[in-house]
């Protein structure tokens, strides 16, 4: 049980750290050019998916080797 916590946690921490710099780098580019609002959350969007997809390829892993039990 304890593998599988570690896992989603490790997996997590930098989804977690990139997505909140990421945010934080969107908003700033739009309070600086406000016509780029569009392409900008667009983008930010695209990219948070994908670093939601890496954090939820972590979880089947993690899953997998809880139910799998490969180690026995």
């Amino acid at each position: 049980f304890y593998c599988c916590w570690l896992a989603v946690e490790l997996v997590s921490i930098g989804p977690r750290v990139v997505q909140g710099t990421a945010v934080g780098q969107a908003v700033e580019g739009i309070a600086r050019q406000l016509e780029a609002k569009g392409k900008i959350r667009g983008t930010l969007l695209l990219s948070l998916a994908f670093m939601e997809a890496l954090t939820i390829y972590g979880l089947v892993v993690a899953l997998t080797l809880l139910f799998a039990d490969p180690f026995d």
